[in-house]
């Protein structure tokens, strides 16, 4: 079974959701859509208060190459425009709409034309950035720009990410089960684009009926080739560079990205929403959110709006058993901790963790016992305690003499180490006064 060097093997915890079908939520009477929902700019309003607004209408517009549009989910009237609470605890720029209930539909951009063999790469980018389409397993990297490399980069591999390598995350499992054209749909779109004829779609063992059902629709397609790369089941097997190597057997150095060698990576969600870009004019208005923790009463996966509250979510699905001691959007390794249930769903939103008392405890931190686990589980090949210890004294010098850059914060290292130390925390915080430094220096 293919797999890679390093990484870490968590308790999977996807049982309680992996055999539940997708239910499709309502939306709430107020929906909040921050400005911020993708790595890059933000977007620019392109309404006002008072407006009246169709659900897929544009109201965020993409401020620059490195952003992505947002569109209404909902029609109703353009409540305010202010800062609201971000999943990431920072107040941003959110346009509020009231929900009339209508759900009036308004496409908010045109295809080139009926058929994906019409496409060019110039026009595939232009319809996916016009969809709003981010990374959807939670990076939310605007997908126009990971689809427009370098006019000299020869790309040679799509692959598409199936791994959800992340403790109780199933949204990906599901969607490969209920919706495999529409996932096969939207790579034989980018396969055309590319002028590539085979494409690959890596999946962990873990998800051998997931794996099974795609390899009869891959045997079924006439028009392109298209693998079904099952994986050995370890964390972080999701990781791009790690997927990149298993799959094609291509590394990707320090400081490169995987364009550099011919790759581009794509997440199952943001696959299925390239066909319904193309097929139904549809932006990206909703995605697939894992409800998981054991502070939850009912387990489940469910099908949201993105702007929808945690807090509406979270009571559709029938509440708690415990009062959560901590939520996450995201998984247990690299989701993000969110301050309270008003939160709106955004288009990275990939999981809801409620994890309640016993779940959520921290084990006090002990000191490092030179035992080099965290070495050995790195799946960067990085030294990751001496990463943390130079980032507890501020020594910038020596995190980028040790690549710093180059982690990609999986937490291999804390989840491994004996003595509890926190290290992808601390290089979080260094990475954070990096980048402060430098733009201070600016």
């Amino acid at each position: 079974m293919r797999t890679f060097k390093g990484g870490v093997h968590p308790g999977e915890m996807k049982e309680a959701t992996c055999k539940k079908e997708i239910v499709d939520l309502d939306a709430p009477q107020e929906m909040v859509y921050p400005l911020s929902q993708h790595i890059g700019a933000p977007a620019k309003p392109c309404v006002k208060v008072g407006d009246m607004v169709c659900m897929g209408q544009l109201i965020g517009e993409a401020d620059g190459m490195m952003s992505a549009n947002i569109h209404a989910s909902v029609s109703g009237k353009v409540k305010a425009i202010e800062k609201r609470l971000h999943p990431n605890g920072a107040m941003v720029p959110a346009i509020v709409i009231e929900n009339d209930g209508c759900d009036t539909y308004m496409p908010p951009f045109d295809v080139p034309a009926n058929k994906y063999q019409d496409l060019t790469r110039e026009t595939l980018a232009d319809m996916i950035k016009n969809a709003g389409i981010v990374g959807m397993g939670g990076a939310a990297f605007p997908t126009h720009v990971k689809l427009s490399p370098p006019p000299d980069a020869k790309i040679d591999y799509i692959i598409i990410n199936g791994s959800e390598c992340e403790p109780y995350l199933t949204s990906d499992h599901r969607a490969m089960l209920e919706t495999p054209a529409e996932i096969v749909g939207g790579l034989k779109i980018l396969l055309h684009a590319f002028g590539l004829h085979s494409g690959y779609i890596g999946i962990e063992d873990n998800k051998k009926d997931a794996i099974e059902l795609l390899q009869l629709y891959a045997e079924k397609e006439k028009e392109k080739k298209i693998h079904i790369v099952p994986m050995k089941t370890k964390y972080p097997q999701g990781a791009e560079k790690q997927l990149i190597q298993v799959v094609t057997g291509r590394k990707v150095g320090p400081g490169k990205l995987p364009y550099q060698v011919g790759c581009i990576v794509l997440n199952i969600d943001t696959c299925c929403s390239i066909l319904r870009a193309f097929r139904d004019r549809m932006p990206v208005i909703q995605r697939i959110v894992t409800l998981g923790g054991d502070a939850l009463k009912n387990p489940m996966n469910v099908r949201v709006r993105v702007g929808t509250p945690f807090s509406y979510v979270l009571e559709q699905s029938g509440g708690f058993v415990e009062e959560p001691k901590k939520v996450l959007m995201g998984g247990p390794m690299m989701g993000t901790a969110v301050p309270n249930l008003t939160v709106p769903v955004i288009k990275g939103t990939s999981g809801i963790l409620c994890l309640g008392e016993r779940k959520a405890r921290l084990e006090k931190e002990g000191a490092c016992i030179r035992c080099a686990k965290c070495v050995y589980a790195c799946p960067m090949n990085l030294l990751p305690n001496v990463l943390d210890s130079a980032a507890r004294r501020n020594d910038f010098d020596m995190l980028k003499k040790q690549n710093i850059s180059d982690c990609i914060e999986c937490g291999s290292c804390a989840f491994i180490c004996p003595a509890r130390r926190r290290q992808v925390q601390q290089i979080r915080v260094a990475k954070v006064k990096m980048r402060s430094l430098q733009e201070k220096a600016k």
